[in-house]
């Protein structure tokens, strides 16, 4: 049985965590993400969900009651946005490296300075060398979906996972999403049970010390294992996809089938970017999407085999990576560097949507002829990366 209700992103989120019956929640308010806090206290208060809430001074104290709690045992969820993002920056190494399965939601935001409260992907880029799994959402259905399938995938493989959800675009706008009943979230996220879980009784240390002849050996661990991640996400979007009947992949395609030119998106600006390839096929431009769903552990193969018919990747990146242009676009490149000549597609890449700024269709539209133009006169080096939207 499901239900189609009309729901706020922030409120899909809090709901997700509801029905995955977390039993900690540790979180300190930021716009935007502070509806989906507000919201889960609110569940607690009212008796919706038996969960411990913990609040506390600060984004840093906030991951750092999660570390306590998910290694004590516990089903543990919290969430930022922007500086508060920033300021949990320090303990976010500590869950992926000790191999504690928290699950977050950020909602992202951009960076200071100047202020700003408005989207962009300048938070989630700063902590995308974490060893975090992450996963970005489109829409206010995959925000509920994705963050289901966190709770299962980090309980599975023992590592931390984010999913990260556009601010304002998402956690603010309401859409008609489908929830199903707690009981079938409940059937699909198994009991969790730390294998390794604190114990007063039997009380050790964990993650204090290593020097040097041991550090490179626990990192290289770490990383074997966190490669791993990926075939266990995929397996659990499978089963999601038998059991809820929406399915996910790492690379999703739309309009691939002859595409000769991709775009390449992440976040909610995927959708106006569909709209885009409409427009653009009736125009008669054999253009199609790929959306990047799952941006660490970086899906390289799924990546190369999605273009391995296309001539031009426009890649749209919501962050800059001062001195090196776009930083999806950098790792795109990156991900075909191994491709053959023959195979090998032009990437181009552009900024926008920076501190909230809107691209309408006619963006991408502009951005697709934009790159054939570069491609024509050969500017395609990194240095070449175009900021779209500002003013001249």
């Amino acid at each position: 049985m499901t239900r189609r209700v009309g729901l706020e992103g922030s409120f899909a989120v809090a709901e997700a965590v509801r029905m995955a019956n977390a039993d900690v929640i540790a979180a300190y308010p930021i716009t935007p993400q502070t509806h989906i806090v507000e919201r889960l206290a609110e569940m607690i208060a009212d008796g919706e969900l038996d969960a411990e809430f913990i609040c506390v001074e600060s984004e840093h104290s906030a991951m750092s009651a999660c570390v306590g709690a998910s290694a004590a045992g516990a089903r543990v969820f919290t969430c930022s946005a922007g500086q508060g993002l920033e300021l949990m920056h320090e303990v976010l190494y500590i869950p992926s490296s000790m191999r504690l399965p928290v699950v977050a939601v950020a909602a992202n935001r951009a960076l200071s300075a100047p202020l700003s409260i408005w989207c962009d992907h300048s938070d989630a880029m700063s902590i995308r060398d974490i060893g975090w799994i992450q996963m970005f959402a489109e829409n206010n259905q995959q925000a509920f979906d994705l963050t289901v399938c966190a709770f299962r995938v980090a309980e599975s493989v023992l590592f931390p996972a984010m999913v990260h959800i556009d601010g304002f675009f998402l956690s603010h706008v309401i859409e008609d999403i489908e929830l199903p009943d707690d009981d079938a979230v409940r059937d699909f996220i198994p009991d969790y049970e730390h294998p390794f879980v604190l114990d007063p009784d039997k009380p050790v240390s964990m993650g204090c010390f290593a020097p040097p002849f041991i550090y490179a050996e626990t990192k290289k661990a770490q990383e074997v294992a966190f490669e791993h991640t990926k075939s266990e996400l995929m397996s659990v979007w499978d089963d999601f996809g038998r059991t809820f009947g929406r399915h996910y992949s790492p690379v999703e395609p739309y309009k691939m089938e002859d595409a000769r030119i991709a775009l390449l998106t992440m976040g909610s600006y995927s959708e106006t970017a569909m709209l885009a390839v409409d427009e653009m096929r009736e125009e008669g431009a054999d253009v199609g999407l790929l959306r990047l769903r799952l941006w660490r552990p970086f899906p390289f193969a799924e990546l190369r085999d999605a273009v391995k018919n296309v001539e031009l990747v426009v890649v749209l990146d919501r962050a800059v990576s001062f001195g090196m242009g776009g930083p999806v676009c950098s790792e795109v490149r990156a991900a075909l560097y191994q491709m053959e000549n023959k195979n090998k597609p032009h990437v181009i890449g552009f900024i926008g949507g920076l501190g909230g700024r809107d691209i309408p269709i006619a963006g991408f539209k502009y951005m697709v002829k934009r790159a054939q133009e570069r491609v024509k006169d050969k500017k395609e080096e990194m240095e070449e990366t175009e900021l779209f939207g500002v003013r001249e």
